[in-house]
């Protein structure tokens, strides 16, 4: 995975749960690639298979108010990710509110493509949708959880947000970025995604990660990110 600096090479993330503190250190430019040689298709073929749940229920407060400051620094969601992928930040207000910055080599696109606070072209995707998540087994978790899964670092990019709307609420078997030299990391990242937060895959959706991964199969896997679940005053549903 390319790293792409910034105002901050490296942003601190540190989430307290039941009194304790679990802190992680995230590169700038997306989740830190470890494991393993082949770990991300070693992690793909052990993924448990069921058919997709009816999207009935859904809805994206489900998973809590959209870009909560779960980690605590004073920061919402969207701006961390924004400070740790962005080039040439600048902020409004401090030092918390990204107003302008580059995100250069877009993942899904390979284009670079400028943000600018309230007209922006860069969106911060859940590379797990949110709505194929609660498909594939958070409908059935507490609200701390999925409100965790929509703030992990781990599961969210900044993008090219004209591409990243082409991909809707796709998984692997429906949507790959058009940046083929990107497509390993990015079905890396789902699979670490999903593995962490136990959720399964449709059998079409494994096929496609392995048919992936396996040209590449040295692909590393991508962990780290917050704990499975949000502080306490995030729980109640």
């Amino acid at each position: 995975m390319r790293l792409r600096g910034g105002a901050a090479a490296a942003v601190v993330l540190v989430f307290a749960v039941a009194g304790c503190k679990a802190e992680t250190t995230t590169g700038s430019g997306g989740p830190e690639e470890t494991g393993g040689s082949g770990a991300a298709l070693t992690a793909a073929e052990s993924l448990t298979v069921k058919g997709r749940a009816p999207k009935t229920g859904y809805s994206r407060d489900r998973f809590g108010t959209a870009w909560a400051d779960t980690d605590s620094n004073d920061c919402d969601t969207r701006d961390d990710i924004l400070k740790r992928d962005l080039e040439d930040v600048k902020f409004t207000g401090g030092d918390c509110k990204v107003s302008y910055g580059v995100l250069e080599s877009d993942p899904y696109s390979g284009k670079d493509v400028t943000y600018r606070r309230g007209r922006s072209q860069v969106d911060i995707d859940h590379m797990v949708a949110l709505s194929d998540a609660w498909q594939k087994g958070a409908k059935y978790w507490d609200a701390g959880k999925r409100i965790a899964l929509a703030n992990d670092p781990l599961n969210l990019l900044a993008v090219d947000a004209s591409t990243n709307r082409s991909k809707g609420d796709g998984d692997t078997a429906t949507w790959l970025p058009p940046n083929k030299a990107y497509r390993c990391t990015y079905v890396a990242a789902q699979v670490a995604v999903k593995k962490k937060y136990d959720l399964w895959v449709t059998a079409a959706e494994k096929s496609a990660m392995e048919k992936v991964l396996s040209g590449c199969p040295g692909q590393k896997l991508p962990t780290g990110g917050n704990p499975t679940a949000a502080p306490p005053r995030f729980h109640a549903d």
